[in-house]
């Protein structure tokens, strides 16, 4: 009784190969030409899948790395430079102080420059701790009336000459006159710098404000005035 042979069948494919040669012998050529077929595997499903997954994961992780830098850029970018209300400032260390620098252009002997202004508190900190109005009015010329004397480690006096520096750059004089009071018709500002529960900024005129300091927080309350003069200035040299 006769038994059939079982077959493996090969996951393969057959290529069909025409080969010419030219072959000398005894002085003579001759062409030989010969027939036949080559078996290739063919690529097994699961070697495919292989495959691609790994060229999925490659794709992933490239992606993933271009993503962390940048991510990366953008964090250092926006721990250096920053824009509040309009206005861009730069964050700079010196030592172990920080500064928020700004600028605006100011005409100096007829000419156009950039005049460099710094704070020592982030304008969006002050924002969120210090109390102020929402708009200020622009800077004119002020009288500026400091009910006592603080002492603040030297605070009060780089705040009070921050004052002085921002108005004496744009052309405006800050007065100290003692009889002085809120005009009601708003034809120069007045500023009174005092004690206070909160440090906070209050609007009490049509050109009047208190800045009232708490615990010696004297440069945190000017500076959220200065900040507001910033944002004010910044939109009037937008329009």
């Amino acid at each position: 009784m006769a038994k059939g042979k079982k077959t493996k069948k090969e996951n393969k494919t057959e290529e069909e190969v025409h080969e010419i040669y030219e072959i000398e012998k005894d002085g003579k050529e001759s062409i030989v030409e010969t027939k036949g077929t080559i078996k290739e595997e063919s690529p097994r499903k699961g070697e495919i899948e292989k495959e691609n997954k790994l060229l999925r994961n490659i794709l992933i992780f490239i992606g993933l790395v271009l993503l962390v830098l940048a991510l990366s850029f953008f964090i250092t970018k926006s721990a250096t430079h920053f824009k509040y209300k309009g206005v861009e400032f730069n964050v700079m260390q010196e030592g172990e102080l920080t500064f928020y620098q700004t600028s605006f252009p100011v005409i100096n002997k007829g000419k156009v420059a950039d005049f460099n202004f710094y704070l020592r508190n982030d304008p969006r900190i002050l924002e969120r701790k210090v109390p102020a109005p929402e708009t200020f009015n622009s800077i004119d010329n002020t009288v500026i009336n400091i009910t006592q004397e603080f002492d603040c480690n030297g605070d009060q006096v780089i705040a009070i000459a921050n004052l002085i520096n921002l108005y004496g750059a744009v052309g405006k004089k800050i007065m100290k006159d003692d009889n002085a009071s809120c005009d009601s018709l708003g034809r120069y500002a007045y500023i009174v710098v005092q004690p206070g529960k909160k440090t906070s900024v209050e609007q009490f005129g049509p050109n009047c404000y208190n800045i009232n300091i708490n615990n010696c927080e004297i440069l945190e309350g000017t500076e959220r005035f200065i900040a507001g003069m910033l944002v004010k200035m910044n939109s009037d040299l937008s329009n």
